[in-house]
């Protein structure tokens, strides 16, 4: 199967900016796009790394295309040849707790159109088996896009998983990534000196020298 996962190689995770410097921030992203790159892999996908600026480091396992257009009509440029036996899918580059399994059972699920939301009623990855559907990412882009496969006449299966469901956008989002996350995400985030604290009751992270997030 095709998978784009599009990478915002200019502007890497700037919601962190409180909790990572602009260096830190693009160390992570990069780990955690080589991550969910080596998962599309290992689950038997096709990785195209879909990236807003070329890229200074490898990926192995995927090509690299650059597209600096808006997330949505770069997706959708590709989408036009979507069909049910070549289907494309599309994976965000944040999902650091993303494993074969999980991506294999939404390659799998039945349907025209296949997601697993996010929190937030966000989209984090899909599977496109319908030559109309086109995306459309802002808001809550899963109810975007139910509606617009009803309007389509098409079928969508909605696949509820926790590890595709979690993407990490905010500095809360971290503890999942220390708790869960398996490769190097989790390990960049460990040499940069966080680590999990509970000592306010919840658990949250800390870092060295700094107070607890939680």
């Amino acid at each position: 199967m095709r998978v784009l996962v599009p990478f915002a190689a200019d502007a890497p995770k700037t919601r962190l900016e409180g909790v990572l410097s602009t260096d830190e921030r693009t160390a992570f992203a990069r780990a955690m796009l080589r991550d969910v790159v080596a998962a599309v892999d290992a689950a038997g996908g096709e990785p195209t790394v879909l990236s807003t600026a070329p890229l200074a480091f490898e990926t192995p396992r995927a090509r690299v295309v650059v597209d600096d257009r808006p997330l949505s009509p770069a997706v959708n440029a590709r989408l036009s040849t979507a069909r049910g036996d070549d289907p494309v899918a599309v994976v965000m580059a944040d999902l650091a707790l993303a494993t074969p399994g999980a991506l294999e059972d939404l390659f799998a699920a039945a349907g025209d159109v296949a997601i697993a939301p996010g929190r937030g009623a966000g989209t984090n990855a899909l599977v496109v088996r319908h030559p109309e559907f086109r995306v459309d990412y802002h808001g809550g882009s899963f109810l975007d896009h139910r509606e617009i496969t009803a309007e389509i006449g098409a079928d969508l299966a909605v696949v509820d998983s926790f590890r595709l469901g979690t993407d990490v956008d905010e500095p809360d989002d971290l503890v999942e990534v220390l708790v869960h996350g398996t490769d190097r995400a989790p390990a960049v985030l460990r040499e940069l000196g966080f680590e999990l604290d509970a000592e306010s009751g919840r658990v949250g992270v800390a870092r060295a020298g700094n107070a607890a997030s939680n």
